[in-house]
């Protein structure tokens, strides 16, 4: 059988029959990149040759994984947190508040005011560049976050998931909720 390995140079390999008894099963799902091996794409949980995010960034131990799932249990706690205090920001910065009232059908044939508060900011404000930098920031943690769950790595997988469920745990009850209190079910 011919096998191409791609990292750029082309090698193949002939294989007969009765090699596969040679062939180890840990060197078909490598995990390393740059020795040209298959990406895995199915979970399985493992710390050998655990390359994460970067090339020279390769968790080859037991306490390499436990730091490695520590630091991304608190990335992702972090993006919870920096999504929370971004809404947070934004409520204090706002400027431009209208309130628009407009009648609504109410009970028994009477009519009601509803009122709308509408908030805006202005854009070219200090608020409005500080908003925009958090935003980045928290779009290139999602991503990060994303590609470390793309290793298929048990551990680093469950790490993305504890902290994004205790970052929401931590800080989402400081989330605004908005109640209309003049809504009624038809």
């Amino acid at each position: 059988m011919n096998m191409s390995m791609g990292d750029g140079n082309h090698h193949h390999m002939t294989m007969g029959p009765d090699d596969h008894a040679h062939h180890s099963p840990t060197s078909e799902t490598r995990h390393d990149h740059s020795s040209g091996g298959m990406m895995q794409m199915s979970f399985y949980f493992g710390y050998k040759n655990v390359e994460l995010l970067f090339p020279g960034l390769v968790i080859n131990s037991v306490g390499g994984m436990v730091g490695a799932c520590v630091v991304v249990f608190l990335c992702a706690l972090a993006y919870e947190g920096l999504k929370i205090s971004r809404e947070c920001l934004l409520r204090k910065s706002q400027v431009n508040v209208r309130y628009n009232s407009m009648p609504v059908p109410g009970p028994n044939g009477t009519i009601l005011m509803e009122t709308h508060k509408t908030v805006g900011q202005q854009m070219f404000s200090i608020p409005h560049l500080i908003q925009t930098v958090l935003h980045i920031v928290q779009v290139v943690t999602s991503y990060f976050l994303m590609l470390v769950f793309m290793t298929y790595n048990g551990y680093l997988c469950i790490a993305v998931a504890l902290g994004a469920g205790a970052g929401y745990f931590l800080f989402s009850w400081k989330k605004a909720v908005v109640v209309d209190i003049t809504e009624h079910c038809h």
